[in-house]
């Protein structure tokens, strides 16, 4: 086995570690970190393709953009060093599946195509990748391009729903006792005004 099959096994094992690892593990601060390696290692993965502008993308929009707005709506909860819930076991047993399928679809796509080497040489520079990715004729990326860029937008929308608060409630779903008492007792008080619709809310 060559050096550069032994670096790419090391690569993937880290990816596939670091993923399980940021799967698995029941602290949402600490799933986000491994995550965070996870796409590090991706990187690493296409640095080693010698495909260094992908690479850079890789690591500037992943691990700089996603990651950071994912870390910090996590820092704006309140429950960020708490355990997550543990997921019910019908769940469990769907991810276990959907992880197979997913090895075996690779496998088989793998195993019955018929790959053949490349003669042609790709333009990995950075002047080729863009007037490709920009193009609208045959072989360009423009349509594509575009829906990837959605991603930035869908990372946002999960960070803001992660960092929404909860107004406190009890088993059935109304507000608890002591904070309808301290209300009423922010009422009393003079100077004080209360908005129509945290009144509507008792």
């Amino acid at each position: 086995m060559s050096a550069s099959a032994i670096i790419f096994y090391i690569i993937a094992a880290f990816i596939l570690g670091c993923g399980i690892i940021s799967m698995t593990t029941r602290k949402i601060f600490r799933s986000a970190i491994w995550l965070l390696f996870s796409l590090i290692g991706v990187a690493a993965l296409y640095f080693w393709l010698k495909v260094e502008f992908i690479g850079a993308v890789q690591t500037v929009i992943y691990v700089g953009g996603i990651v950071v707005l994912i870390i910090f709506s996590i820092f704006l909860t309140q429950q960020s060093g708490k355990e997550m819930p543990k997921a019910p076991l019908v769940r469990t047993i769907a991810s276990v599946l959907t992880v197979i399928l997913g090895f075996a679809l690779t496998y088989a796509a793998i195993y019955f195509y018929d790959f053949k080497p490349v003669s042609q040489n790709f333009n990995w520079s950075v002047n080729g990748i863009g007037t490709q990715m920009l193009s609208t004729t045959k072989g360009g990326y423009a349509l594509p391009f575009e829906v990837v860029s959605m991603l930035l937008l869908a990372a946002m929308v999960g960070c803001i729903v992660i960092a929404m608060k909860k107004a406190p409630a009890d088993t059935n779903g109304k507000p608890k006792q002591d904070e309808i008492e301290k209300l009423k007792e922010e009422i009393k008080k003079p100077d004080t005004e209360i908005t129509v619709n945290e009144i509507s809310e008792l």
